[in-house]
């Protein structure tokens, strides 16, 4: 069974969705690079331990850097990202074992498909309200085949807390930018502006990505049958410390 793309009737645009899409999103990222995806699939497959041909979905994939080392390692993979830009990027790698969809991931996108669904680099977090963000978990479990796995690499909250940088300028390719970060209750923000005088034109975008921790996990999982079995601290695996974990690696575990 294929998926097919599909995004949600939105009446306003939100942030995600035009920044995900921009040449500046990728610019600002882009020391994100394949030798980096390939050495956490390695680590996170030497681990996991899948058996050979699993089905696996990489939810919010990108251009699908993580994908190819799955799909290279033998597995049947899926990749799904709202992104038209990205999408069109990674559909150049597609074979019969690797296939990639644009769609919102608040869209349901499979009953029992899925031995593995992985979500990297905080690909989760961005919507407004619990009950988007809940209706994503619920997403994943139904996707999930029976003691099926999901593996939800997100930021520490505590670390990022401790760590904010306030303000800072980056030029990249002669632009820029300017950015600026702060925090509320439940969310981080980061706001990019680049001077219209630089570009032609003005831009200004505000990210937005909730302050979930393990709490808030432990919760939304209790709720759609799935429980954590290990969690790391980083992208080499190693163990979770709450005050200098870069990272929160959730292995998640869908009930029998």
């Amino acid at each position: 069974m294929r998926l097919t793309n599909q995004t949600l009737p939105i009446k306003t645009i939100p942030w995600f969705r035009r920044w995900f899409d921009s040449a500046h999103y990728y610019k600002l990222y882009q020391n994100h690079n394949e030798q980096e995806a390939a050495d956490f699939i390695s680590e996170l497959i030497g681990w996991l331990q899948p058996a050979p041909g699993s089905t696996i979905l990489d939810l919010g994939c990108g251009a699908g850097r993580h994908c190819k080392q799955l799909a290279l390692k033998g597995f049947d993979v899926t990749g799904i990202d709202l992104a038209s830009s990205s999408i069109r990027e990674a559909k150049k790698w597609e074979t019969d074992s690797l296939q990639f969809i644009r769609q919102d991931m608040r869209i349901p996108f499979g009953s029992n498909r899925f031995d593995y669904i992985f979500n990297f680099f905080t690909s989760f977090g961005y919507f407004k309200t619990d009950h988007e963000n809940n209706g994503v978990i619920r997403n994943i479990s139904d996707a999930l085949k029976k003691r099926g796995t999901l593996v939800l690499d997100y930021m520490n909250v505590r670390y990022v807390e401790e760590r904010l940088v306030e303000s800072e300028e980056k030029e990249i390719d002669g632009i820029v930018y300017y950015i600026t970060r702060w925090m509320d209750e439940k969310f981080f923000y980061k706001k990019i502006v680049i001077d219209e005088r630089q570009s032609g034109e003005p831009f200004e975008n505000v990210e937005q990505v909730a302050r979930f921790g393990l709490e808030d996990f432990n919760r939304m999982f209790s709720q759609n049958s799935l429980q954590i079995q290990e969690v790391f601290g980083d992208h080499r695996l190693s163990p979770f410390e709450l005050n200098s974990s870069p990272r929160l690696i959730a292995i998640v575990k869908k009930a029998g």
